[in-house]
């Protein structure tokens, strides 16, 4: 940790949101209310905001990310510095120079607000609808994760040389992080020059030895530690049933490191801060994620976790990352 962040996606000692889509709701009614939660979180001292990828109505995601994030980022623009990113996407759905293209444009449009995180994907139902192959997703994002970071340094362009927003990128990078869950992952991240993007419910013990394999692997990018949090009496079966959604579709080995129903629910501001910020420390993360929305939790609840959090929780993790800092 080093501090308030800087203005760009996922800097050292940023402290973002997830924002998911509430599907109690009708189509209009998710649109809005992910502009809104965007908004608050602007509001409430947050430094950006993430969204992710999953299809068929798969509740709390969205099958268009990267548009939305567009959404929130103009819904944004009065809050300097206030970035987003789809985070992640499923790069195997999609042809990696198209998606480099779209992400870089929306970086024209907002400079230094933009990042963009990606994963292989585990649910075969985004495979299917997309009339893809499920067995072909690691394959294509081992080849698809190199060029994407290239790309969006300006590097490697080839025919897409003339494109003026990917030939920014030379001189000013989009940030890329790359889900990581296994020595294996974080060192092809390395390789890559991307960050890493770690899970939500894995044992600080378990991420601090995966920091240390991605350091070892040379990786310099940034380390997003993902925590999903509850300041107040928790929704704890919400939480439950939703521990066992990703128990259905992630892989057995990862989940051997997981706590719980990956919820930190304290009382307090003080509590919480000091929980997040020992696991902060502990898994040598560079900035933090946080994340409270479930299904169960319907719009209201969510927007009240969001605005008292960036009133009392975030100020005390800066605080203390601050004197950290100076020390």
């Amino acid at each position: 940790m080093t501090g308030t962040a800087e203005a760009a996606a996922f800097a050292d000692g940023s402290i973002s949101m997830r924002i998911y889509p509430h599907n109690d709701l009708d189509a209009p009614g998710i649109a809005a209310e992910l502009c809104a939660q965007a908004g608050l979180a602007a509001e409430a001292g947050f430094d950006g905001v993430m969204t992710s990828e999953h299809h068929g109505g798969f509740a709390g995601y969205l099958p268009n990310p990267l548009q939305v994030t567009g959404w929130l980022l103009d819904r944004t623009s009065g809050t300097p510095g206030f970035w987003a990113a789809p985070c992640p996407m499923l790069l195997p759905l999609r042809p990696v120079a198209m998606l480099a293209e779209e992400v870089a444009w929306l970086a024209a449009r907002c400079p230094g607000r933009v990042g963009i995180g990606v994963a292989p994907g585990a649910l075969a139902l985004d495979f299917r609808v997309m009339d893809l192959d499920h067995a072909d997703a690691m394959p294509r994002f081992r080849a698809g994760l190199p060029r994407l970071a290239a790309l969006l340094r300006g590097e490697d362009l080839g025919e897409l040389a003339g494109d003026r927003a990917l030939s920014a990128c030379a001189a000013a990078p989009v940030p890329v992080v790359s889900t990581a869950m296994s020595p294996a992952a974080v060192r092809r991240a390395a390789a890559c020059g991307t960050g890493v993007l770690y899970d939500g419910a894995s044992t600080p013990e378990r991420l601090s030895e995966l920091t240390g394999h991605y350091v070892d692997a040379g990786g310099t990018g940034p380390r997003v530690l993902i925590r999903r949090v509850w300041l107040g009496d928790p929704p704890r079966e919400a939480f439950e049933q939703q521990r066992d959604v990703y128990r259905s579709y992630s892989p057995a080995a990862a989940q051997r490191h997981w706590r719980d129903t990956g919820f930190l629910c304290h009382d307090t501001p003080e509590a919480l801060a000091a929980e997040l910020l020992a696991t902060w420390r502990d898994t040598g993360a560079t900035c933090l994620n946080l994340r409270v929305h479930v299904p169960g939790v319907d719009p209201e609840a969510a927007r009240e976790q969001i605005a008292v959090l960036g009133r009392e929780v975030v100020p005390l993790l800066r605080d203390a990352s601050t004197r950290k800092a100076h020390a």
